[in-house]
């Protein structure tokens, strides 16, 4: 005869019991991106003040670019919530590359905070492509879009590919709101 003491069985059955009211899937780490819907203030103004600290940097070099890898025909809005995530993970991997290359140590002080929030933003967003589309084939347009980057990375100058980041960092940051949103954008 199995005998067990009263304190194991107990934990025996509430493991049991628990494992079940709780399913694995649950426990995962679920994918959220609501924090991206209303960026905050401060994170803001920090890429303002890079972005504006690099423009003035810009006009003493000389950058003379026409990259028009921002430039599409179509809005975010029209893109399939999985579409738009992956849209934001190829510009904020284009954009974080660009802001860890380096540069004048003064640039460099200011760019910390808004690389750490494009990273931070980078890596909830390849969580939620894990866990909601793993095996998401892209749109037309988006394949043709990221077609377009990876030519760009192949063909432009680091400097007009670092321009060009840096200088649409906001379109970026709204295109991770509209990934955020689980309904329409504008």
């Amino acid at each position: 005869m199995l005998c067990l003491g009263f304190t194991p069985l107990l934990a025996l059955v509430l493991g049991a019991s628990l494992g079940a009211a709780f399913p694995q899937d649950a426990l995962k780490k679920s994918c959220s991106l609501s924090k991206y819907q209303f960026l905050v203030p401060h994170e803001l103004k920090a890429v303002q003040k890079m972005k504006e600290q690099f423009e003035d940097t810009m006009l003493l070099s000389d950058h003379r670019c026409n990259i028009r890898l921002f430039h599409r025909k179509w809005s975010t809005a029209e893109l399939s919530v999985p579409d738009r995530v992956m849209l934001v993970e190829a510009e904020l991997d284009l954009a974080i590359a660009m802001l860890v290359l380096p540069t004048l140590p003064s640039f460099a002080k200011t760019r910390q905070r808004p690389l750490a929030f494009l990273t931070q933003a980078r890596e909830d967003l390849r969580g939620c492509m894990a866990t909601e589309a793993p095996s998401h084939q892209p749109s037309g347009k988006l394949r043709h879009w990221l077609q377009k980057l990876q030519t760009a990375k192949n063909t432009e100058t680091t400097g007009c590919l670092e321009a060009s980041a840096i200088l649409h960092l906001f379109q970026v940051l709204n295109d991770l709101r509209c990934a955020a949103l689980r309904e329409q954008c504008t």
